[in-house]
């Protein structure tokens, strides 16, 4: 069966048909399995070739007369082909989704098609550029409301709506159950657009429809003045669905959401800013995505990553989070520079020549390296010129497919700058280039390590210790062309600290000098402005993952100042950092000591919402152990409990009935609870993974209870190794990347372990799937054990230095 589409079926079947409509019956009455009759009419030129459904069965008739599989002989003219399926409802988030609430017992269904599950639910031709009109019904039980692309109309028990539109196939959506929605309109000059929020009955009182309200409103605003082309769709529901594999998905007129978006217990405000990151996100897709869509998966960054990048401008310009590029910074960045130097890395404009591949490149490559270059092709081109392009693309390909090169031709017409030596040297290259100071007493130049010299537009800042504040002092822009860059206006100008990425206009790795890099050690926690610093903290993690600082040395530097650190989203992320080095990073003989160090930093910190979440995910001491068995006896945060339980079970001070005693009924709270079992019961949790029936959210939760703690796991490295092929091919490619990557085993850090994955991966067998997945695991693991001794000989050095001085 061709599930997995190659690209070159996929274009000799583009070429073959046109005109294409679908009439999709959906019954999903059935308590376990549903059916769809889909009639599709269609125009083709003479030839063969086959349409796309994964079924339990199926039967299929073309022009009357019936069809053995899936395969067509199609002569010149008009065709109708009608099939009838019946399948099972998923429970790993992919086609079509069922879950019941254990709360209540209600039921709640929704589809996920990216990048081809429509094929799953309905027979049809999966691939993005056969654009298609639908005419969609849906027979539901009657306690159901369903929820589509546009306003579902409904007739008894049955839900329909057309599409009148061309809209791919990945963008059709059905969400359907015992939801509780509420309503609200917004209206400009532009268009009036119905707006719906829509969750389970369970979750509705926690939802804060107004913040949600108000912050899809002032996207349509944003968007509408800066695209200057209207909503493309009717209305524009927001679904939030249990039991979700992403953030969301950007289905015309119905945007679907992980339901843990939906705030039970309080959030952090990096969750606050994250989510309202994903609504932008998803609404800027209205346009690059919906609109206009790529031809093929080659440009799925330009989906991801124009939707990244817009979010983030639209954030800051909106202003309620203007400090929105210093997140991306912290976050956005971090994934795409540690993807960038895995052996997989790919060029942002990536081969994708099936959709196995197309589906493992939804990744730090595709949406943060992606957007961090369209943000520095921003400065670079302007941003009116910019978004003049934008603008030009949707006139010039709405409702139609089109082609990173299509995209480029509109830049460069309204910029007026020849954009294909831009475009060669950041879109179809690997890898990051390292910017970083040479500075003597009469020149001051950056210098350019990487393997492709590429052109950079960059700030350099110069900064300065001033009253107890570092401030920056001097500043200036310029562009960076090969190896070595001189600035001469900064030739023997007096500073503390420099920083070649001012600004962070560029993306790049930035160094620090070895004197600079020991300022920031005893004095980050004083720079002032909230961008110089992140990009601070960016350079020691990432000198850290290179081995150029120790390992403890970022612990400490943490420990140190994380508790003053005024950006929410940065300072979670550094705790997570943080935990990472103290586990993972320095020497195993110095593990205890950091661990105690991050302890003793992160116990009682304010914010303790922020604090206690990372507390729970360190190896406690004693003292933290008590504090966490205080939070239980006083904390009402139900998602802090959990972790909390969690942490003590681990530690050994609390058994697992603790969490079957906890009082909380909600799904969160099974799933949680699973969790905590697996934590106490590794061998258990190993077997419900690798070879039970759990659901997308119930392999997540047990994937973090095994490894919570990396202890308890002797044996399970090798299993590991061998049931990974059996996993992958048993397995959807989604949840066998998911689960592969969630138990690689990080817990064995050793060049034993190192060396029996080269053999597995000297195996020709394995699927192209399978060693992405496999090296990818495996070089972080190299990663450690170079980071690891770079920190042991570090720590030797210092005693060494120490007992000379005890001598002298």
């Amino acid at each position: 069966m061709k599930t997995n589409l190659s690209r070159i079926d996929a274009q000799a079947r583009a070429a073959l048909i046109s005109g294409v409509h679908y009439d999709i019956a959906l019954d999903i009455t059935g308590e376990d399995t549903f059916t769809s009759t889909t009639t599709v009419r269609f125009s083709s030129q003479a030839g063969e070739t086959f349409f796309d459904l994964v079924a339990d069965s199926f039967s299929a008739t073309l022009d009357g007369a019936q069809l053995n599989g899936r395969e067509m002989a199609l002569t010149e003219g008009e065709h109708e082909l009608v099939v009838t399926a019946t399948s099972a409802y998923n429970r790993t988030g992919e086609g079509l989704h069922k879950f019941t609430d254990p709360v209540d017992g209600k039921d709640y269904l929704y589809t996920q098609f990216e990048p081809a599950y429509a094929m799953k639910v309905f027979a049809c031709f999966d691939q993005p550029d056969i654009k298609a009109t639908y005419s969609v019904a849906v027979t539901a039980p009657e306690r159901y409301v369903v929820v589509l692309n546009e306003k579902a109309h409904r007739d008894g028990d049955t839900w329909s709506c057309e599409i009148t539109y061309p809209l791919s196939t990945y963008l059709v959506a059905v969400c359907a159950g015992e939801y509780v929605s509420v309503h609200d309109a917004y209206s400009d000059q532009h268009k009036d657009i119905e707006l719906g929020l829509y969750a389970r009955a369970s979750l509705i009182q926690h939802m804060d429809s107004d913040r949600l309200f108000r912050q899809t409103k002032d996207g349509f605003a944003y968007y509408h003045e800066n695209f200057a082309t209207p909503y493309p769709f009717g209305k524009y529901d927001q679904i939030f669905c249990p039991e979700y594999n992403m953030g969301a998905m950007e289905n015309a007129g119905a945007v679907t959401f992980r339901d843990e978006y939906i705030f039970t217990s309080e959030p952090t405000p990096h969750k606050v800013e994250r989510r309202n990151d994903t609504i932008l996100h998803e609404m800027a897709h209205m346009w690059f995505g919906d609109l206009v869509t790529m031809q093929w998966w080659d440009d799925l960054w330009l989906n991801e990553s124009f939707a990244t990048w817009a979010s983030a401008i639209a954030q800051t310009e909106i202003g309620e989070y203007p400090n929105a590029w210093v997140t991306f910074a912290a976050i956005e960045k971090a994934w795409a520079y540690s993807q960038d130097q895995l052996p997989s890395t790919h060029p942002i404009a990536a081969d994708a020549p099936d959709i196995e591949t197309a589906e493992q490149n939804f990744d730090g490559i595709t949406y943060a390296k992606g957007a961090s270059v369209l943000k520095q092709l921003q400065a670079y081109v302007g941003r009116d010129e910019f978004f003049a392009g934008v603008r030009e693309h949707f006139r010039n390909h709405a409702f139609s497919n089109a082609t990173f090169a299509d995209l480029l031709r509109a830049l460069e017409a309204a910029s007026g700058r020849d954009l294909s030596h831009w475009s060669e040297q950041w879109l179809r290259t690997t890898g990051v280039s390292r910017l970083y100071p040479e500075i003597t007493a009469d020149s001051f130049t950056v210098v350019q390590e990487s393997d492709v010299q590429r052109s950079h537009r960059v700030g350099v800042g110069l900064y300065s210790l001033i009253d107890g504040q570092v401030t920056r002092t001097h500043h200036t822009e310029i562009f960076i062309e090969g190896e070595r860059t001189p600035v001469p206006e900064f030739a023997g100008v007096e500073h503390d600290l420099a920083l070649v990425n001012d600004g962070d206009l560029t993306y790049c790795l930035m160094g620090l000098t070895e004197e600079h890099m020991a300022f920031v050690l005893k004095h980050l926690g004083a720079i002032a402005d909230p961008m110089a610093r992140t990009l601070c903290w960016s350079a020691a993690w990432e000198a850290t993952r290179d081995g150029r600082l120790p390992a403890r040395e970022f612990v400490k530097l943490v420990a140190a100042n994380a508790a003053t650190e005024d950006q929410p989203t940065v300072q979670e992320r550094l705790l997570n950092q943080a935990v990472t080095a103290a586990t993972l990073y320095v020497a195993p003989e110095w593990r205890d000591e950091a661990t105690d160090i991050l302890n003793n930093a992160f116990r009682g910190a304010e914010p303790a919402l922020i604090f206690d979440r990372a507390l729970s995910r360190l190896p406690l001491d004693d003292a933290s152990a008590a504090h966490l068995s205080g939070l239980l006896e006083t904390s009402t945060n139900q998602e802090l409990r959990w972790l909390a339980l969690t942490a003590l079970i681990a530690r050994g001070r609390l058994g697992v009935e603790a969490a079957e005693a906890e009082t909380d009924p909600s799904s969160e709270g099974a799933v949680s609870r699973l969790r905590a079992r697996a934590v106490a019961d590794k061998r258990w949790a190993w077997e419900e993974i690798t070879t039970g029936e759990r659901s997308n959210l119930e392999l997540r939760y047990l994937m973090d209870g095994l490894t919570f703690n990396n202890t308890g796991l002797e044996g399970l490295s090798d299993e590991y190794l061998r049931i990974a092929p059996e996993l992958w091919d048993r397995l959807s490619n989604e949840m066998a990347q998911r689960t592969l990557e969630g138990v690689y085993p990080m817990w064995d850090i050793s060049r034993e372990a190192v060396e029996k994955a080269t053999a597995l991966l000297a195996r020709e067998d394995l699927t192209s799937g399978l060693r992405r997945v496999l090296s990818e695991g495996q070089d972080r693991a190299v990663r450690a054990l170079r980071v690891q001794a770079v920190d042991a000989a570090a720590a030797a050095a210092a005693a060494a230095a120490d007992s000379v001085s005890e001598r002298s």
